[in-house]
């Protein structure tokens, strides 16, 4: 597969602490890269190393097939988590200004930020300073800036931090829009529903270490435990016992009806669930039968839980 960013065995240290400790990773040309870790993990430190902001101790990064040069910065769009804009500016002025800080002309980076300007309906924020902007519309105004120029490779650090469902709903959008047409995305986040709706790939950096890189649907069927909910019609507890010697586990599930039961179950043996579907057909009548898919939290949490008990660590 064609990667646009390569990590090769990145370490990085600031007095007596680890930040990053021979991380390695690979994101594929077009994917939506998820970038998880509880705080403090190192996230944001090799994010800075990424966007040529300061230095690995060792390792390397490959960009777009070659090693990372202060050239390729051009090529990247980073939103950081701490925004910053010059609050006596207008915004017009600049937006227009770190456009050109891209390598935009001026005529370019006015005709494209008024695009922007309109579709995010804030046009009449133009000629506003920044300090008169409440911190949604200033997020707005720098993702705009962020992506205007096209890159290759975009960087999110959190970002639908402080956004309202709505809007951050519209900046989710607009970076599978953007996806959908070249850039590659990598975003740093908390917010797990979001890795299970948009990341086709992630890495979970836990104590400066990567503990676990791969395809989320890859990752979700790996850990997902074998794990079935059932919907039956008859007695419970008689299905219950039939399929006791089947079953590791038959959990029945609080249920509204007085006629269909819910349980979920876990195969033996060989983990196939067909010697189970045949003892429930003998003994009840199948409504519906469906894998239990863990969400990216589950797997988050339990990833993090186990690294930290197995190197005594305590979770923050």
């Amino acid at each position: 597969m064609d990667n646009i960013l390569e990590v090769c065995n990145v370490s990085k240290h600031y007095a007596s602490k680890t930040a990053l400790d021979d991380v390695s990773l690979t994101v594929p040309r077009g994917s939506v890269y998820g970038l998880l870790g509880p705080n403090g993990a190192g996230k944001t430190t090799l994010i800075r190393i990424i966007n040529y902001i300061t230095a690995p101790d060792s390792g390397k990064i490959i960009f777009d097939g070659h090693e990372l040069t202060a050239d390729d910065v051009a090529s990247i769009g980073y939103l950081p988590e701490e925004r910053g804009l010059y609050k006596k500016m207008k915004v017009g002025e600049q937006a227009i200004f770190f456009a050109r800080l891209k390598g935009m002309t001026k005529h370019d980076a006015e005709r494209e930020l008024r695009k922007w300007f309109d579709k995010f309906d804030i046009s009449d924020w133009w000629n506003k300073k920044v300090e008169e902007l409440s911190k949604g519309m200033a997020q707005k105004v720098q993702f705009i800036v962020t992506v205007l120029h096209k890159p290759k490779l975009l960087i999110f650090d959190e970002p639908f931090s402080g956004f309202d469902p709505i809007n951050a709903n519209l900046l989710k959008n607009e970076i599978l829009e953007l996806n959908q047409q070249g850039s590659t995305i990598i975003f740093s986040t908390h917010n797990m529903a979001s890795v299970d709706a948009i990341c086709d790939e992630i890495t979970l950096i836990n104590d400066s270490r990567n503990i676990l890189s791969g395809n989320v649907a890859e990752i979700r069927r790996r850990e997902w435990g074998n794990r079935y909910n059932v919907e039956f019609v008859g007695n419970p507890e008689t299905v219950k016992a039939l399929t006791t010697t089947l079953t590791s586990r038959f959990d029945l599930l609080p249920t509204e009806s007085d006629d269909v039961y819910s349980a979920i179950i876990v195969p033996n043996g060989d983990g196939s669930v067909r010697p189970v579907i045949e003892q429930l057909n003998s003994c009840s009548e199948i409504r519906s039968i469906r894998p239990i898919m863990p969400s990216m939290e589950d797997i988050f949490i339990s990833t993090v839980n186990t690294y930290n008990a197995k190197h005594h660590l305590t979770a923050e």
